[in-house]
C-alpha cells in the first residue's frame, strides 16, 4: 500500500509491500505503514535499513515487522520512501492504497490538489520537458526510428517524422504539457498559471511498480545460468 504523512511543509511518501490484498486490509499492516510516513517525514532516514531501525512503539519498525510477518504468515517489505522537506507547501493525494501522489508547490490549495490528483490519473514521469530522463527519450527515439525508416521516405523527411514523435511523446509524458483532466481546453501549465500556483515537484508511487519487472530479469538470470551449465556439462 501506498500511505502519506504531512506536518506543515514536511512530508512524506511511503510504499510497504505485502503479498495478498487480505493483508492490506489488516489493522496491524496498516499502522505500521501509516508509521512509517510519519517516521519518515519526522525523523529523516537516509534509506530504508534506517528507516527500519528506528523506534516504534517500544520496539524497531523491523522487528514489529518481523512478529507481524510471524503472525500473520506472510513476507511484507518496507520498499521505498520520498521525504519532502523545506519552505513550499505540500499536498497529497491517495487513489485507494494503490496510487499515492505528493506535490511540492506555492499557490492556491485548491489547485494543488487537483494537480495531484490529475497526476495519479495521467501518470507523468517528469514536470516538465526538460526533466523527462534522457534514456526514456533515448528508448523513444529508437523506436520512432524504426517505424519512420520503414516509411521508405527520405532521410530527411524520416528525421522530421523521428523528431516529431519525441515532441509529441515529451507533451505525453511532462506535467506542465498534458492536458488538464477537468478541463480538455488547456494544459496543465496553463491551469496553474491562471491560479498563480507553481509546483516545484512531485513524486508519483503506484503500488507494485517495477516489480513485474525485475522479476522478470531474475527468471531471464536463472534461465541463462542453467544454459550455461548446460553447455558445459
Amino acid at each position: 500500500m501506498i500511505t502519506a504523512f504531512i506536518n506543515g511543509t514536511t512530508g512524506a511518501l511511503v510504499e510497504v509491500n505485502c503479498e495478498t490484498d487480505f493483508v492490506s486490509k489488516n489493522d496491524d499492516f496498516l499502522a505500521l505503514s501509516n508509521a512509517c510516513a510519519q517516521l519518515v517525514a519526522e525523523k529523516n532516514p537516509s534509506d530504508v535499513a534506517a528507516l527500519s531501525a528506528l523506534p516504534y512503539g517500544g520496539k524497531t519498525v523491523e522487528e514489529v515487522r518481523a512478529e507481524l510477518i510471524g503472525r500473520i504468515g506472510e513476507n511484507m517489505s518496507l520498499r521505498r520512501f520520498t521525504r519532502f522537506a523545506g519552505d513550499n507547501k505540500l499536498v497529497s493525494y491517495l487513489h485507494g492504497t494503490r496510487i499515492g501522489v505528493m506535490v511540492e508547490y506555492t499557490g492556491d490549495d485548491t489547485a494543488a490538489k487537483d494537480v495531484a490528483m490529475h497526476i495519479a490519473a495521467m501518470k507523468p514521469i517528469a514536470l516538465s520537458a526538460a526533466d523527462v530522463p534522457a534514456d526514456k527519450i533515448a528508448a523513444e527515439k529508437s523506436v520512432a526510428q524504426l517505424k519512420a525508416a520503414e516509411s521508405g521516405k527520405p532521410a530527411d523527411i524520416v528525421a522530421k517524422m523521428v523528431e516529431g514523435s519525441v515532441q509529441k511523446y515529451l507533451k505525453e509524458v511532462s506535467l506542465l504539457n498534458q492536458t488538464f483532466v477537468k478541463n480538455d481546453k488547456q494544459t496543465v501549465e496553463q491551469m496553474l498559471k491562471a491560479a498563480n500556483t507553481t509546483i516545484k515537484s512531485f513524486t508519483m508511487y503506484v503500488v507494485g511498480e517495477g516489480i513485474e519487472k525485475r522479476q522478470d530479469d531474475f527468471a531471464a538470470e536463472v534461465a541463462a545460468q542453467v544454459a550455461a551449465a548446460k553447455a558445459t556439462a
